[in-house]
């Protein structure tokens, strides 16, 4: 069997490529500080105008959602009527 050696061009890059705007390194540090990225369906994504925005909201309906957490729910009128039959003793 004959096998060629791993041999590339030494350009590789394809033409359509620019990265002469391309700043190296540009978001390393948030990189090495953890991320997650989310992909938003594109009719969810249309709502907001920058990632600022997504995370604002998000942020509100945090907040929102351990207000309702700490908030003990009452209970519902058919949760009555079946713990209404149950005697305990």
């Amino acid at each position: 069997m004959n096998r060629k050696a791993n041999t590339r061009p030494a350009d590789d890059m394809r033409p359509e490529y620019d990265f002469s705007g391309g700043v190296r390194g540009k978001f390393y540090k948030e990189y090495m500080k953890g991320t997650n990225v989310v992909l938003l369906d594109p009719d969810v994504a249309g709502v907001f105008p920058d990632s600022q925005a997504v995370n604002e909201a998000l942020r509100m309906l945090a907040q929102l959602a351990k207000r309702q957490a700490k908030i003990k729910p009452k209970k519902s009128k058919t949760d009555q009527r079946s713990s209404a039959g149950q005697h305990s003793g």
